[in-house]
């Protein structure tokens, strides 16, 4: 079914990102199990229990808006999730593995900035403030995240250098 207003686009892509972060629960685990660095480890684990937090917002969207978040499959983030897989087996345990989910772990955290801050604008322009304030919680955490993210780079990223 083809989008005919600026709403069916929003509800779209509301979908795509609730199949995005379902996707990433079951992978920040893996990304955790994988990290050596105990501060990265500790970041997915903490970045996990925000991830169900932001599907809880997207639920109570699509119930206020009476729709199902089903029916989508992110494919971005699919590849996203096989690159961060593929990073994890590459690469030796340590501080190169480690600076390789890190490089993937942002890609993500990109993906996701740029789909909150979209729904964020069609949420405002559609007079949905809610929605919108609600949405921008989640966009400043992923900033956040990706922040984070960035500072233990500088860490890891000198001990991978070796």
């Amino acid at each position: 079914m083809q989008n005919q207003t600026l709403q069916d686009l929003y509800i779209d892509q509301l979908r795509d990102l609730y199949s995005a972060e379902t996707q990433l629960t079951a992978a920040l685990p893996e990304m955790a199990m994988a990290a050596s660095n105990p501060q990265l480890k500790q970041g997915f684990e903490m970045h996990l229990e925000q991830t169900r937090g932001q599907l809880a917002r997207l639920e109570k969207i699509f119930e206020v808006l009476g729709e199902s978040p089903a029916g989508k499959t992110c494919m971005a983030m699919q590849g996203l999730v096989k690159e961060g897989r593929e990073a994890a087996g590459e690469n030796e345990p340590g501080p190169v593995r480690d600076a390789a989910l890190i490089a993937a772990a942002q890609r993500v955290e990109h993906y996701e900035i740029a789909g909150y801050g979209t729904v964020v604008r069609f949420a405002q322009v559609l007079g949905m403030n809610d929605h919108a304030e609600t949405l921008r919680v989640t966009e400043n955490e992923e900033k956040q995240t990706d922040q984070q993210l960035t500072v233990v780079a500088e860490q890891v990223n000198q001990a991978a250098r070796g």
